[in-house]
């Protein structure tokens, strides 16, 4: 069993139990070994009814971040360990994989629905998923903390590269 306490990992699970995707949920407590280095794992398997299935790692955001009114909105960072390592393991499963950067927005305040087509409400919480496929995300990244070890997306590009994530499945 993986870890079941992050809300942004249970909503975007439910959210694919809702549209009857199958999936597979990973247990990131164990890293795989590859040629003899650990590798991160990614959060879920997701089998997609086109022609690409989806290796995803999702990302929990607030929407907005920091204060609940006035904050950053897209936020977008992630670790700078995670793109690289969906990659390596787009090459491990192959033709038919490609990975993916999951953004789950948690809306936390109602005024900020109006930024998204598509809501999903679970546990009395409303969501927003996103996806960047993890190539093009690693095209355009930045530095966001060296000491942290973190990378981002330029707002614009992020805006340019997102796909609701309902389009991928």
């Amino acid at each position: 069993m993986g870890l079941r306490c992050n809300h942004y990992d249970v909503a975007f699970e439910e959210f694919l139990r809702g549209r009857k995707t199958p999936y597979v949920f990973v247990d990131e407590r164990r890293r795989a070994l590859l040629e003899g280095a650990s590798l991160k794992s990614m959060d879920f398997i997701v089998y997609s009814p086109g022609e690409t299935n989806l290796l995803v790692d999702v990302k929990g955001r607030r929407f907005p971040s920091g204060q609940q009114i006035h904050g950053h909105k897209w936020e977008n960072w992630t670790g700078a360990e995670d793109v690289p390592a969906l990659l390596q393991w787009q090459e491990v499963f192959g033709a038919g994989f490609r990975g993916l950067l999951a953004f789950a927005y948690h809306i936390v305040h109602e005024k900020h629905c109006r930024h998204f087509d598509e809501l999903f409400e679970f546990r009395g919480r409303r969501y927003a998923f996103f996806g960047v496929w993890a190539d093009a995300y690693l095209e355009v990244m930045k530095t966001r903390s060296a000491g942290w070890d973190t990378v981002c997306l330029p707002s614009r590009e992020f805006r340019r590269l997102r796909v609701p994530l309902g389009e991928l499945l």
